[in-house]
């Protein structure tokens, strides 16, 4: 069986992989010469734990190809992945001009029957338009070929996308015929050996899937969030309510843990698509909103306790920041709370330095010089009046704290993701502030 794979981003790159991973002819598709040229070397444009040992081996079995020929790639296959960006726009939509360019293109080159899948996180709807544009393409080169359209949303966790593509917790796919479904099947079959469950639906089902699975959970962590910062005003321990409340079946411990905001490529981006959806529709997402709004907020929490902390004058203070990324086992710097937290640092006259494992060269690309990026955690500290830990990498979560009171200046750690023990670090020594508990 031969598929494409179009866009070589995280999703499609993570995509293509696994299904060559299974033994699937897997040709992978991307207009950007340098990236293609780049992979077609073993370099990878993301990191993701495994995905680079995971490509070079399928390469040497020739079980994937990369090309940026979509015309003379689309021969053959039978299915066609959809996995170009869907960047938000100004009003939180989604921008689907990549989506249905290729779904053109797809129109102007397939040979046989395809179904062409919408992998990309799209608004319900997308894949009728992408089936119109696919149908036009075809009508202007007289052609009576059969298609059908699918929606096969992701599901992928950054840091742990290979294990989730593999062993999926569920495989949702919207179809519109049984042609669709019996070559869906057929193309997923390797993974349903292991009783993985597929769960067939229409496709506008599909589409809403992947917005409310998000929505979901970005909901959890902003309701944490807001229960962490009415448990610091009200003496409360948030890390014994999350205990209490997890051990709940219905509820559950997973994405109820407070911290500084979510971020990333999913999670943002959902939210506001999903609320402007509704708005177009004449619906108001009033959860969704709030959900916004508090996350929103949540990103600036550290940096109002640091104010807090220092009477409202941090110019010329150094602060260490430990951790870039949105969330460990990944270089994902789109809406991490880092960037909030540092624009509001420099503006207020600070100096910040930082370091992280992986995400120091995509940080530099966004921050250039604003910061100074150590060559590890400890250089980082070096007369620092105060240690903000940001990402809980499990490089930072046992330090030797006799170590960092030795580097730093001052005394103050701000823990954005509660990795440390409250007595033990008041024990040492340390103003010690985190999330959800009134420490002073």
């Amino acid at each position: 069986m031969k598929i494409a794979v179009i866009g070589t981003g995280y999703v499609g790159l993570v995509t293509g992989t696994c299904f060559a991973e299974v033994g699937i002819e897997v040709v992978c598709i991307d207009v950007d010469q340098k990236k293609i040229d780049n992979l077609k070397k073993g370099i990878m444009p993301i990191y993701e734990p495994g995905l680079e040992e995971m490509v070079l081996r399928n390469m040497e079995k020739e079980r994937i190809k990369f090309s940026t020929n979509l015309a003379e790639s689309i021969k053959g296959c039978e299915v066609a992945f959809i996995a170009v960006g869907t960047p938000p726009g100004e009003d939180g939509s989604a921008d689907l001009k990549y989506v249905l360019a290729v779904a053109r293109e797809i129109g102007q080159n397939i040979d046989e029957f395809c179904v062409v899948v919408t992998k990309s996180t799209v608004p319900v709807g997308t894949a009728e338009k992408v089936k119109n544009a696919v149908q036009g393409e075809l009508i202007k080169r007289n052609s009576e070929l059969n298609f059908a359209v699918a929606s096969n949303p992701e599901f992928l966790k950054e840091g742990a996308a290979i294990d989730d593509f593999l062993k999926p917790d569920r495989i949702v796919i919207g179809v519109e015929s049984k042609q669709a479904e019996d070559m869906m099947r057929k193309l997923y079959k390797p993974f349903l050996l292991n009783g993985h469950p597929i769960i067939f639906m229409d496709v506008p089902s599909a589409e809403m899937t992947k917005y409310a699975a998000n929505s979901m959970l970005a909901t959890k962590i902003s309701f944490m969030n807001d229960i962490a910062n009415l448990c610091e005003i009200m003496g409360a321990d948030v890390n014994m309510v999350r205990k209490g409340i997890g051990s709940d079946g219905r509820i559950g411990n997973k994405f109820i843990y407070p911290g500084i905001g979510y971020g990333g490529s999913c999670f943002p981006k959902d939210v506001k698509a999903l609320i402007k959806t509704a708005k177009d529709n004449g619906y108001t997402m009033r959860i969704l909103e709030s959900v916004e709004a508090v996350n929103d907020a949540q990103k600036s929490v550290l940096f109002n306790k640091i104010m807090k902390h220092f009477d409202g004058n941090i110019k010329g203070k150094n602060f260490a920041m430990w951790g870039l990324s949105f969330k460990p086992k990944t270089d994902d710097m789109r809406e991490a709370p880092s960037l909030v937290i540092i624009e509001k640092l420099l503006a207020a006259g600070a100096n910040v330095k930082a370091y992280d494992p992986i995400a120091m060269k995509e940080a530099k690309h966004i921050l250039g010089e604003q910061i100074e990026f150590t060559k590890n955690e400890n250089n980082a500290l070096i007369d620092a009046d105060a240690l903000l830990i940001v990402t809980e990498w499990p490089d930072f979560r046992s330090p030797d704290f006799q170590v960092v009171k030795k580097l730093m200046r001052g005394n103050a750690i701000f823990d954005g993701r509660n990795i440390y023990d409250i007595t033990e670090m008041q024990e040492l020594g340390f103003d010690y502030y985190c999330i959800g508990v009134k420490t002073k």
